[in-house]
């Protein structure tokens, strides 16, 4: 356990502090939301904050007590690994969780309605009657566009519109839209899938009135100033199109001329916008109420976002490397057949990559209530710029030797500038957010800096 490591990262999806195990249930709430989450470590003993490293009186006490508490408090029955650690002179304990296969786990004493929690970014949200099925059907290994709409006549799914989607792939009758699980047998009769109506339904939004993407252009770098405007309804390819279009129109091309001959350039790296674009439709979970697909532009950025959060087991650095899993099987077949994908889980590899290329940053990606946000910016990645000693400070605490830190006399003494420079860029690239400081406080003689991995 590389716990000098994890004490220069912040609070998060998967990792989080307590300074005791006074609030049991606090504890619980954030085990149950790593376990039906994507798992995550919890150290008891650390102040979350300032990240002062207060330890454990009694660990072995402790650490039989936080057993019995998810023994008893629990459901379904949940083992996690727990671990006392020293840390110079002081012990905390460590308790790693991972994704359950048995989820979702709840506090017995609120029951699952109320007691079933997930983490979103650094907090435990309680999860709601949408979240608990789809949870189920990870666990059944089945997604929601698969389920069948017994109530709804096979009319609803219109052959014509998908023959037309079809045109240029293949030839497409009724037996095709079996094969695609658009239409599923049902007590002797074929009726609509969720993913068939959404993607070939005469009226999708009838069943699912939020299944459709808002898209607006605004003014500066607020929503208070809408430009443009547009609701792409209907079936799901065809609103992909639409919103792609209404991206294209509102990017700003400028020309290059080269002699006799020019070329157009966009301020939107396009490539990219398409790619998120095009994985939001495909991993948004249909289930959930309240809001569409959301592409929102402004003078400076590009935010797309759709309901549901990663899936369990899935963290932001996980789809940056290309980790994924399916959340819409249907959608994701057809998608895949109309070449609006063309490898699974290379979407926002590809993105990033068009974002390089153009000298942007990589997009950004966040959790929040329940929706999923990508973000490109159209600004210039501009690296920041550091002086010699702080290049030098840099060196030395990147060193394989300073992996638990080093103090301002240490760095002072390897570099060769006075300790009291050392604190004044200490607390220069501390406000900058490349070292974290750890120790009970400034004036702590065994205060060490670590620099902050990006």
């Amino acid at each position: 356990m590389d716990l000098a490591h994890l004490l220069t990262q912040p609070e998060g999806k998967t990792l989080e502090f307590k300074r005791d195990l006074s609030s049991p249930e606090k504890v619980l709430r954030a085990l149950i939301a790593f376990a039906n989450t994507a798992g995550g470590i919890l150290i008891i003993g650390v102040e979350d904050g300032t990240k002062n490293v207060l330890g454990v009186s009694d660990p072995l006490k402790e650490e039989e007590r936080l057993a019995n508490l998810v023994s008893d408090r629990i459901l379904p029955r949940l083992v996690p690994a727990i671990e006392i650690v020293t840390w110079r002179s002081l012990q905390v304990i460590v308790v790693e969780v991972y994704p359950s296969p048995n989820q979702p786990h709840y506090l017995k004493s609120l029951g699952l309605g109320a007691g079933a929690f997930v983490r979103v970014g650094s907090t435990n949200r309680c999860a709601d009657a949408a979240l608990v099925e789809e949870m189920r059907r990870m666990v059944r290994n089945e997604t929601y566009d698969e389920s069948a709409l017994p109530r709804i006549d096979s009319e609803a799914v219109d052959l014509r519109v998908a023959s037309e989607l079809f045109r240029s792939v293949r030839a497409l009758d009724r037996a095709g839209l079996q094969a695609l699980r658009a239409l599923v047998p049902h007590q002797r009769r074929l009726v609509p899938t969720v993913g068939g109506l959404l993607l070939f339904g005469k009226l999708p939004q009838d069943e699912f009135p939020d299944a459709w993407i808002q898209c607006g252009r605004f003014v500066g770098s607020e929503k208070s100033h809408l430009a443009d405007s547009i609701e792409c309804r209907g079936v799901l390819p065809n609103s992909l199109v639409s919103a792609y279009a209404f991206i294209e129109k509102h990017a700003m091309r400028t020309t290059k001329v080269e002699g006799l001959k020019s070329s157009g350039s966009s301020n939107i790296p396009l490539r990219a916008a398409r790619e998120l674009l095009v994985n939001a439709v495909v991993h948004a979970d249909y289930s959930q109420r309240g809001a569409p697909i959301r592409v929102a532009i402004f003078d400076e950025r590009i935010e797309i976002e759709s309901p549901g959060m990663l899936l369990s087991g899935l963290t932001v650095a996980d789809i940056r490397h290309g980790v994924s899993r399916l959340r819409n099987r249907v959608i994701g077949r057809v998608f895949k057949e109309l070449s609006y994908i063309e490898q699974w889980g290379s979407g926002i590899q590809r993105a990033a990559s068009d974002c390089r290329e153009l000298g942007l940053p990589e997009p950004q990606f966040e959790e929040f209530a329940f929706r999923f946000r990508a973000t490109i910016s159209l600004v210039k990645d501009r690296a920041p710029q550091m002086s010699p000693p702080l290049l030098a400070i840099r060196s030395a605490l990147l060193d394989p030797k300073a992996k638990e830190g080093l103090s301002s006399q240490q760095i002072a003494d390897q570099i060769g500038i006075a300790t009291r420079t050392v604190r004044t860029h200490m607390a220069k690239l501390a406000g900058q957010g490349l070292v974290r400081a750890i120790g009970k406080n400034a004036r702590d003689p065994g205060r060490r800096y670590l620099w902050i991995s990006r």
